[in-house]
């Protein structure tokens, strides 16, 4: 992420933080307008806190009779708030992550809304948003996939992917309470990057923090990292959110140049997420023998003794698409 893509999401923040107090004046107005006595209990609080600072610093406040001061008066203005049909988190309920405050952080931790930001800002430069609308676990379609047999497997490219298909929904209901990572693997247009988003969208609409790349993308960055780091003011920002995210999605893994130091990111990746039980889904056009020549013997021993393998077969979908907008089939 480039230091002008990093400082609008920080900006934004401040644009959170000023509608927040713009909202509290706002209510807390109304609130003393009906309940004088809560702007009387407020400013009590204020009066105490300060005498109470001054204390601590002069090394002689009874902080124990203070806090039950505190608690007697906060009771108060619950009750006389309640009684009023006022909610009794109205004057605090301002802002748009409560965790954070509208900060980004907790202590020095990242919240999860700011990496969220961060990714929904890479899905907005990588063009991602609208395939993600579009592409759901409602809007599947098997009418595709051919229901005979295939002789060499046992069952019809239908009957797998209803299983491919059900073990992702299974994935996503379970994300959070089991671990496990997911390899999707076959040849080109059979629905693997149709199911990457499909988990993308669920998770995404469920709160859980999600970044989506391509194999090829994500090298890039990686390169970029490496070799540009002083033309970026806050270059590690996306690559932190690859170690980070509740989820990785990696895309067509293999369409990328192959290096070594790509292999030494890749690993340390994998890696990395399985020592920290944050799940990874990765796809790939490459069949299984194809991978295990393509990868070090490191990254396959990890990739096969900790993510679940689901190939995909059959005939091209997308091809099979276009014959039927064209009224071919």
């Amino acid at each position: 992420m480039n230091a002008s893509a990093y400082k609008q999401v920080l900006r934004s923040y401040e644009a959170d933080r000023g509608k927040a107090r713009e909202l509290y004046e706002r209510r807390k107005a109304e609130v003393y307008a009906r309940l004088p006595r809560v702007g009387e209990l407020d400013a009590e609080l204020t009066r105490i806190s300060l005498k109470a600072a001054r204390g601590i610093l002069q090394g002689g406040s009874d902080m124990v009779s203070v806090k039950r001061r505190i608690e007697v008066i906060l009771e108060e203005k619950r009750a006389l708030m309640e009684q009023a049909g006022i909610s009794g988190d109205y004057l605090t309920n301002v802002h748009t992550c409560l965790h954070c405050e509208d900060t980004g952080y907790i202590g020095a931790k990242k919240c999860q809304c700011l990496k969220q930001r961060l990714i929904d800002r890479h899905y907005s430069a990588a063009g991602l948003g609208a395939a993600l609308d579009e592409e759901n676990f409602q809007s599947f379609e098997f009418k595709y996939y051919s229901d005979k047999t295939d002789p060499t497997v046992g069952l019809s490219p239908l009957e797998n992917i209803r299983t491919v298909y059900a073990y992702c929904v299974d994935f996503v209901t379970k994300f959070g309470s089991e671990f496990s990572n997911l390899l999707f693997y076959g040849e080109t247009g059979l629905g693997k990057t149709f199911l990457c988003n499909c988990i993308t969208r669920d998770l995404l609409d469920a709160g859980v923090s999600v970044l989506y790349v391509t194999a090829p993308m994500l090298f890039k960055k990686i390169e970029d990292f490496r070799f540009n780091r002083n033309e970026q003011d806050a270059p590690d920002e996306q690559l932190e959110l690859v170690y980070d995210t509740d989820l990785l999605i990696i895309d067509d893994l293999g369409s990328e140049f192959s290096t070594i130091v790509t292999d030494t990111e890749l690993f340390n990746i994998i890696n990395s997420r399985m020592l920290l039980r944050r799940p990874t889904v990765i796809s790939t056009n490459l069949s299984l023998r194809d991978f295990k020549d393509a990868y070090t013997e490191r990254i396959i021993s990890r990739i096969t003794g900790s993510y679940d393998m689901l190939r995909l077969f059959g005939d091209d979908i997308r091809f099979k698409k276009k014959l039927l907008a064209m009224g071919g089939i």
